[in-house]
């Protein structure tokens, strides 16, 4: 990748990158400042952090506000970067705990600054964690989506974090996305999933369907998105998988789901209609996400730390 140039015409974010890199490398030890893996911790999944060994080095936090990144202002993202090393092969990894949302305000260039930075310290792998709903009525609560593609609904009506000139640095125009969920790193969450002795069909491949929120879809609109082919739904994940793609970055994608998505019509008012008698499914709620993560919180940080530990086999 050619170096980010500050006096760059074409990127007026360079040297926004520049002071951020500067700023991470004058306070990282030189054996964590170029760290392999990129863990996004989603929804109630921050725990992960307490699994990097300190053994060989102390790890290292950073906020958010200090490096120049957006504020998390949702319940469940602590708002840091730590950077350490995971695994019992001692990879160096930086875990973002606490994303930024597109509902939140921010503008999907600031959604997704994090994997602009991580790229630039030299990560190749990206794994991105999240809470997701099932549309799918194969899943089950506590399954764990493994993405091997997605529907952006935003980005198809013009909310892409690629839009505006192109970073030539990181990646081309007009990059491709059918490739965008890496199939070895997919085989390595399954194989760290039997190493683990997850119950048979805990982990099942999905399409994940990205939309704005904040509110959660009506009952017709997650009929919709089940119609065109998706499996689970969320809203985060596919603007940090775009920017990473479009950087060099591989990507591995895993969504707890933590609920069921209401598919049904609903009750009729109608006393003729047949579905007067229609058993309302429940709504779902931020409090239930939160509480079903944390719940499986412990599988997932077994999950990824195994699949860390799986990467030196690819």
């Amino acid at each position: 990748m050619p170096p980010v140039q500050e006096n760059d015409t074409l990127n007026p974010d360079s040297a926004n990158f520049i002071a951020i890199i500067k700023y991470l490398r004058a306070r990282l030890p030189t054996e964590l400042s170029q760290p392999r893996v990129a863990i996004i911790c989603g929804s109630g999944l921050g725990g992960l952090v307490d699994t990097i060994d300190e053994t060989k080095c102390k790890k290292v936090e950073f906020k958010y506000e200090d490096i120049g990144f957006a504020t998390s202002t949702v319940q469940g993202h602590a708002g840091k970067l730590v950077f350490g090393f995971l695994g019992k092969n001692q990879i160096p990894t930086v875990c973002m705990v606490g994303r930024f949302h597109f509902y939140e305000g921010h503008n999907l260039k600031d959604v997704t600054l994090p994997i602009r930075i991580f790229k630039l310290l030299g990560v190749k792998i990206l794994i991105a964690t999240s809470a997701a709903g099932a549309l799918n009525k194969d899943f089950q609560v506590g399954n764990v989506a493994v993405l091997t593609d997605h529907i952006s609904l935003p980005g198809l009506v013009g909310n892409n974090p690629l839009f505006g000139p192109n970073l030539d640095a990181f990646g081309p125009r007009f990059p491709p996305m059918s490739d965008a969920y890496d199939y070895d790193l997919r085989v390595l969450a399954f194989k760290a999933s039997s190493t683990l002795n997850f119950k048979e069909g805990v982990l099942k491949e999905a399409i994940y369907c990205f939309v704005g929120g904040p509110s959660y879809e009506t009952k017709a609109e997650a009929r919709f998105l089940r119609t065109i082919g998706g499996d689970v739904v969320g809203m985060s994940v596919v603007p940090e998988v775009i920017v990473a793609r479009h950087s060099g970055i591989r990507v591995l994608g895993l969504s707890l789901v933590t609920n069921m998505v209401a598919l049904g019509k609903g009750k009729s008012a109608d006393p003729l209609s047949r579905e007067s008698g229609v058993i309302e499914e429940p709504p779902p709620s931020h409090e239930e996400v939160l509480k079903t993560s944390q719940s499986r919180a412990l599988e997932m940080q077994n999950l990824v730390k195994t699949i860390v530990e799986l990467i030196e086999t690819i």
